[in-house]
């Protein structure tokens, strides 16, 4: 198996087609890993090389894909959400220690601001509509400072930091989670296995790419059978059978949500259907409805493989396996990748049917949390780590998963740190205190809702709160429900229980 990116890609022939996108011509497999080499050689001149961290914040399409995966292969690729608002960019690249930010030429992005505010070296992305897709070059900003050559520069090596991401928490500030080459390959390698990609598959990416799951499974894992990845400018349910049509593909995954707004327009699509009959389809970040599986099967006359990942463990833990072998609805699958066990409260390992916490190791998992020992201890024990879910293992070896034992709200495959829209609206002259928490979403899974006590003599209504937490954080952070209450609920020992709280106040 490879341990490194520059490896992992070299199986498409030069000629086949590797990166697609509406309307565009396809970028060969040749030419995607000279453009991976000229894009390394470049930064290297510009004195980024090996593990300095470059920020990423590129609408999602072809470039998006083939710039996280070059700066990937070279540097340490740190993908964020262009929807942020300037202060959650400032956390960002001060957290990350961002050596450069690549944005597309002529972005209004915030990000470019804040950039110059922290001394970080902003470089333009240039691409163009007559070009293959995915095909850029770059170009260092006017009076960016001048570097001397990187030290370390050329392709990554199995132990680099490959790719930086931000883990939500409640108790404390978003966790960095450094993937090395090695997980990132390891990971990708394991999807590969799990839905049996081949040089004639192409996925239809409909993901964002600035998540684990977009990046991993919707473009790292295909391209490493040498298969197609036909790049969207992001899920749009109105476009999602004309762009099926043009791309022709074998599979598209995605989340719950989109998988439910695809059911909704697929009937009045049953032609576009019938002439591009899919492979598989498949389905992570957050749980399925087996209602939905049904009815997506019953439409596509083809499986839904649902799959377990988290971004410690570089997206895939468990997947249900393709056809012949038995998918079961409403479970996770079999271990894909990493061991998989259930843990007891002692740290002892549960026989099978037991419940308890799930527990994984493997080359895809992390090393650890950077700079965050507290984090580490809480989150590794006796050589596993542990994911904060709770489950069950059938004699099978399929996991369900029964609940979380984290408060982070998964909202439609968004993580919300809760504690960071408390601190957000406690910046409000109004609140005095607030407990953010999720509530049950028929479509969503949870939707963000909070509790809010204000300050003697103070007024505020829940519109101008929304709008509040809108001006400093992106919108799926925005609580969507806000009830105001002479004082906050708390448990028997006086502490804050987020978990629970919508039932205890007939939500949902």
């Amino acid at each position: 198996m490879p341990d490194i990116l520059r490896d992992l890609l070299a199986n498409g022939a030069d000629e086949a087609p590797a990166i697609s996108a509406p309307a565009r011509h396809a970028l060969s497999f040749g030419a995607l890993r000279s453009l991976i080499a000229s894009t390394i050689s470049q930064l290297n001149t510009l004195g980024i090389g090996r593990n300095d961290r470059v920020a990423i914040v590129l609408a999602n399409g072809p470039e998006m894909a083939t710039c996280f995966m070059a700066c990937a292969s070279g540097v340490t690729s740190a993908p964020l959400n262009p929807a942020y608002r300037a202060d959650e960019f400032e956390f960002y690249l001060t957290d990350l220690n961002a050596r450069a930010l690549i944005v597309e030429q002529g972005s209004t992005s915030p990000a470019i601001e804040v950039a110059g505010k922290l001394g970080v070296r902003v470089i333009d992305l240039i691409a163009s509509p007559d070009q293959p897709a995915g095909y850029f070059v770059l170009q260092a900003c006017a009076g960016a400072s001048t570097s001397t050559p990187a030290m370390t520069g050329g392709f990554a090596q199995p132990g680099d930091v490959s790719m930086v991401l931000h883990t939500s928490g409640t108790t404390s500030r978003p966790k960095i989670v450094p993937l090395s080459q090695a997980n990132l390959v390891a990971s990708a390698t394991n999807i590969r296995h799990s839905l049996q990609f081949t040089a004639q598959d192409c996925g239809l990416n409909v993901m964002p790419l600035f998540h684990i799951h977009g990046l991993i499974a919707g473009v790292l894992a295909p391209l490493a059978a040498g298969s197609q990845v036909f790049c969207t400018p992001g899920f749009n349910a109105l476009k999602f059978f004309s762009w099926m049509d043009e791309a022709k593909p074998s599979w598209y995954t995605a989340v719950p949500t989109m998988h439910q707004a695809i059911v909704s327009r697929a009937r009045g699509n049953a032609d576009i259907i019938a002439r591009n009959p899919l492979r598989f389809l498949r389905s992570s970040s957050s749980s399925m409805p087996p209602q939905v599986i049904k009815e997506l099967e019953d439409i596509f006359h083809a499986p839904l493989i649902e799959a377990y990942g988290m971004t410690e463990a570089t997206h895939q833990m468990a997947c249900n396996p393709l056809p012949p072998a038995v998918r079961k609805p409403g479970k996770v699958g079999i271990a894909a990748g990493p061991e998989v066990a259930i843990m007891g409260q002692d740290g002892a390992l549960l026989p099978r049917g037991n419940t308890g916490e799930i527990v994984i190791r493997g080359a895809n998992v992390t090393a650890g949390y950077e700079n965050n020992p507290k984090a580490n201890d809480e989150g590794f024990l006796n050589g596993w780590f542990r994911t904060g879910d709770q489950g069950v293992m059938d004699d099978e070896g399929y996991i369900s998963i029964t609940g979380r034992l984290k408060e982070i709200i998964n909202r439609g495959g968004e993580k919300v740190s809760p504690r960071e829209v408390d601190e957000i609206l406690m910046d409000h002259a109004a609140v005095a205190q607030v407990v953010c928490f999720g509530m049950p979403h028929p479509k969503l899974g949870e939707e963000v809702a909070a509790v809010v006590v204000l300050r003697e003599g103070h007024a505020a209504t829940e519109r101008e709160l929304q709008v509040y937490v809108s001006s400093r954080a992106a919108d799926y952070k925005v609580p969507k429900k806000i009830l105001f209450m002479d004082e906050i609920p708390k448990g028997a020992t006086g502490k804050l229980q987020r978990i629970g709280l919508a039932a205890k106040l007939g939500l949902g």
